[in-house]
């Protein structure tokens, strides 16, 4: 998200190089940029506002290091203030259930569930030893099973066999069955995309 955000601010930090310190207008400028790329990206305005807010604080007034410009002094207070927002600490994720594990993959319609879904099956092998299956419930998207089948063959993971005409909830059952008697640790179920209006879905 920030590399996004640094290549749609390029403009903005090039004005900004000569200056001294930032001053309010500059930062002003800089964070409307900042806040068109956060909404776009679906965060909540209330959340967008306090972000925008703390950051406009921290950079109004900054004298700029000799080595940095205006402008890399925004990136930076930018770059901090996610980090704090979204914390510096990483966990991993909790595995603490009886096998298989079921983790459920659901998000907006192109959000990036099912490559999500095979990197973290491709880490939960490769970093932590864990024996994985993937199985898509998306029963709607053309080739969404079709897709996670290549995705778990390139990674070396297998994935539940596809079978027509099955609803999601009856793909979760025989995925869970199957992973059970294969002796997986972690069995990822991808669900269709959803959008606010899919009434069904939601």
């Amino acid at each position: 998200m920030f590399d996004s955000l640094s290549d749609k601010l390029g403009g903005i930090f090039d004005k900004l190089k000569r200056r001294g310190a930032l001053k309010e207008a500059d930062v002003r400028d800089a964070m409307r940029e900042v806040r068109i790329a956060l909404l776009e990206a679906d965060v909540a305005l209330p959340v967008v506002k306090d972000f925008i807010a703390g950051v406009t604080e921290r950079a109004v007034g900054q004298e700029v290091m000799k080595s940095v410009s205006p402008g890399q002094m925004v990136v930076k207070i930018v770059n901090d203030h996610l980090t704090e927002m979204l914390g510096s600490d990483t966990n991993g994720i909790s595995l603490l259930a009886v096998a298989p594990v079921p983790i459920l993959m659901v998000g907006l319609q192109g959000s990036g569930k099912t490559t999500s879904a095979a990197k973290i099956a491709k880490r939960l092998k490769e970093k932590e030893n864990k024996k994985v299956m993937m199985a898509s419930l998306d029963i709607y998207r053309p080739a969404a099973m079709e897709q996670l089948k290549i995705l778990g063959e390139q990674i070396g993971v297998p994935t539940l066999p596809i079978i027509d005409g099955q609803l999601p909830v009856d793909i979760a059952k025989r995925a869970m069955t199957a992973a059970r008697l294969q002796g997986m640790d972690v069995i990822l179920l991808d669900t269709a995309g959803r959008l606010h209006i899919d009434q069904a879905l939601m």
